[in-house]
């Protein structure tokens, strides 16, 4: 039966060791081969995906030509760059892995705004950190209204609010294209945050987690399966240990209990499950959230492999 699936990249589908735009041409292209299996079986897709590298590496450029005449752009806009950017190498490659198969469909990117709440605690205690590692000369140099934390002798790094998404703007409009068969492409790097303050939009200097944004597109575009791409076939608990053991099916309860035993590592695996208890707790019993690996897509929904949650 036919689906409407969300379906979240990793990192590794997009940048390889080459940060140059043409390796992460070259492993889009490999990703869109990837996904095409998906839409032989008649489901619609909507394709979301990381961009920290791709930020940080913008950032950088942004720092070096810094100047009265050339002032750096703000970070909102360095993820509206981003997203719209590997978007447009993730049209283009869906676009020549349908036509190899003699598939025609239409491939859009949607340039997503996230709102994020003006209030949320985050804002008053940044963690994610962005940018290059700085001395403490050059930290000092910086704005005083920024954040910075000493990251494990490696340097200074900017840390910036990690809010919750509470709503996404374009979400209608996505939710028409996937209805007219369109595949479409949102919310890529957690997409550009926002508020909302007495009907006027601003872009705030934030990073919204991208499987969590991902999880609230999926609620919005009313998703049967939502699906995480990554790095491993599983979900593991005492991962690379000794007694590592992989989920195949598990509840949201036993899940919940894991994160209190700190099985899952923060910035990694951990916003991943609970991206997925997300959607579990808000969808219907019929849908389906996998967490899986980017090279097992063709075996999605025949339970061979992934982390079923339930």
């Amino acid at each position: 039966m036919a689906k409407k699936i969300v379906v979240a990249l990793g990192g590794n589908a997009i940048l390889t060791d080459n940060a140059s735009a043409e390796s992460q041409q070259i492993a889009i292209k490999q990703t869109a081969e990837r996904l095409v299996p998906l839409i032989e079986q008649g489901n619609e897709l909507i394709i979301s995906h990381g961009n920290g590298p791709q930020v940080g590496n913008l950032l950088l450029q942004q720092i070096a030509t810094d100047s009265p005449e050339n002032p750096a752009l703000p970070l909102d806009t360095c993820v509206a760059m981003t997203q719209g950017s590997i978007g447009y190498w993730l049209q283009q490659a869906m676009r020549e892995a349908l036509k190899k198969r003699g598939i025609e469909k239409e491939v859009v990117t949607v340039l997503t705004q996230i709102v994020v709440d003006k209030d949320d605690p985050a804002f008053l205690h940044p963690t994610k950190p962005i940018g290059p590692f700085l001395t403490e000369e050059v930290k000092n140099q910086q704005s005083n209204k920024d954040t910075f934390i000493e990251d494990a002798g490696r340097g200074w790094r900017k840390v910036v609010a990690s809010p919750k998404p509470i709503h996404i703007s374009e979400a209608p409009l996505i939710k028409k294209l996937v209805h007219s068969g369109v595949i479409t492409i949102a919310a890529g790097g957690g997409g550009i945050p926002i508020t909302i303050n007495n009907g006027q939009i601003e872009g705030v200097e934030a990073v919204i987690d991208k499987d969590l944004a991902s999880e609230k597109l999926a609620e919005l575009v009313d998703a049967d399966a939502f699906i995480i791409l990554t790095s491993v076939d599983h979900v593991f608990i005492n991962y690379n240990q000794a007694n590592q053991r992989k989920l195949t099916h598990v509840t949201v309860e036993e899940l919940e209990q894991y994160i209190k035993e700190n099985q899952f590592a923060p910035g990694s695996m951990l916003p991943k499950v609970e991206a997925a208890i997300e959607f579990v707790n808000f969808s219907q019993k019929d849908k389906q959230t996998i967490i899986t690996s980017l090279d097992h897509v063709e075996d999605l929904f025949t339970g061979k492999i992934g982390t079923y949650i339930h």
